[in-house]
């Protein structure tokens, strides 16, 4: 089920790192359960479902407690991420922002379960089996988008703002970008491309979020290699064949944050310990593969655009 990754690979929504948007929904389901407070995705279980991974399906479904599969740390982790993106958005878009694409869109449903205002683009670029696969399952379950939702079903590798494009996005307009959990699955240099790439297809007034890790420090790769291989192990003693070490890019890489920075972009943010904190979750410890480190950055991109009319 995992391989190495490499140039040119490919994946489904139940191998390499197609799993991962899998098991990131999961995780939402589970959380979701947990504490609708301040995570919402009704879509996540029936998605995760549909992929059709049965201990998956069991633990999105409750069917298997999370036991030592998922710790509450991504429990909590997903409670947060998942809050902050939300909020993003409809923060953009309340502030006249009329576009919107999310980037690398996996299982993502927030085309389906926000409160868009009236008028809002939201694209979704991801390969084409995976929005296929949403688009059917969701219809099948008779579920609507809430905006005007539109695919770009494209591999970020290849000529995604040609498909973008042609999909009807409008680089003239401000836009709001998400790269929600995936720079770390880019090369160093396909991460540095794609950020590039949104800067120059954002008109003034455009936002962006994403993650932001700092660079590591001696040693501190070798111990995250350690920790992601002791959780694969415990999935694949549960029949989940999954090695997360490999589908992570590993070396150093420029931070996101002060990346966009120096291209033009005001940003702020927070670190998972302080958003836990803000959320009334338990402490992180340090043991946490640095994860209490990891920043959430959002910001605009020049002026800021005119506020909708109520």
């Amino acid at each position: 089920m995992t391989s190495t990754r490499r140039d040119g690979d490919t994946w489904d929504l139940a191998s390499s790192v197609g799993a991962t948007a899998t098991l990131a929904a999961m995780v939402r389901a589970i959380a979701t359960r947990a504490d609708r407070s301040l995570i919402d995705d009704p879509f996540a279980e029936p998605l995760v479902r549909a992929v059709g991974v049965d201990l998956l399906t069991r633990l999105a479904s409750g069917e298997t407690p999370p036991g030592d599969l998922v710790g509450q740390l991504s429990i909590d982790v997903a409670k947060v991420r998942t809050r902050f993106y939300d909020e993003f958005f409809l923060d953009a878009v309340n502030a006249g922002v009329t576009q919107a694409v999310i980037l690398a869109s996996g299982l993502d449903s927030r085309a389906y379960r926000l409160a868009w205002p009236a008028g809002t683009v939201v694209y979704e670029v991801d390969q084409p089996q995976v929005v296929d696969f949403k688009t059917r399952t969701l219809a099948e379950l008779g579920a609507a988008p809430t905006a005007d939702r539109r695919v770009a079903a494209v591999d970020l590798r290849d000529d995604w703002p040609t498909a973008l494009r042609a999909a009807g996005f409008d680089p003239a307009l401000p836009t709001a970008w998400s790269a929600e959990g995936l720079l770390g699955y880019l090369p160093p240099e396909a991460q540095d491309r794609l950020l590039d790439t949104i800067t120059e297809l954002s008109a003034p007034g455009s936002r962006v979020a994403t993650e932001s890790r700092p660079s590591p420090r001696p040693g501190e790769e070798d111990r995250t290699k350690e920790g992601l291989r002791r959780i694969s192990e415990r999935w694949r003693a549960h029949g989940f064949d999954t090695d997360m070490v490999r589908l992570r890019y590993f070396g150093e890489r420029n931070e996101a944050a002060p990346y966009l920075t120096d291209r033009g972009w005001t940003l702020s943010g927070d670190s998972t310990r302080d958003l836990f904190s803000a959320n009334g979750l338990s402490p992180l410890s340090e043991d946490d593969l640095r994860m209490g480190d990891l920043r959430y950055v959002s910001g605009t991109l020049a002026e800021a655009v005119a506020p909708r009319e109520s």
